[in-house]
């Protein structure tokens, strides 16, 4: 393509409480919450959004008011993960102890020896990797 210049930025995500999911994320990230904005009128009070800043990449954070946590591995018929987030890290043992600290959990599938597939607490699937 050329004439015009394209920059991928930012990422979305979807969640149930967006202000909590971008707490956590900042906490694993060693970042900090760059926006967060009540919900609107007539929605819940976890509603909202939210965003982080890590390095180059922004993570919006955006209520879901019908959300469903995602099955990883996916199974037939069950609502399943279209996207998730890389993590890049310098010992993977070291960074799931923080991950789970923050609120993550292990997935009980993990199919290489050096990534490590966690849920965050809205249940979304990130990894881990050397």
């Amino acid at each position: 393509m050329s004439g015009t210049r394209l920059d991928l930025t930012s990422i979305t995500v979807t969640a149930p409480d967006p202000r909590a999911l971008a707490g956590f994320y900042a906490r694993l990230l060693g970042a900090a919450v760059a926006v967060s904005e009540p919900p609107r009128d007539g929605e819940p009070a976890e509603a909202g959004f939210a965003q982080v800043r890590a390095g180059a990449l922004t993570v919006n954070f955006e209520y879901e008011r019908h959300w469903q946590a995602p099955v990883w591995p996916a199974e037939p018929g069950r609502t399943h993960a279209t996207q998730h987030l890389d993590i890049r890290v310098d010992d993977l043992d070291l960074a799931v102890a923080h991950a789970v600290e923050q609120g993550a959990r292990l997935a009980d599938v993990q199919p290489q020896d050096d990534v490590r597939v966690l849920f965050d607490p809205a249940g979304h699937p990130f990894c881990l990797f050397l």
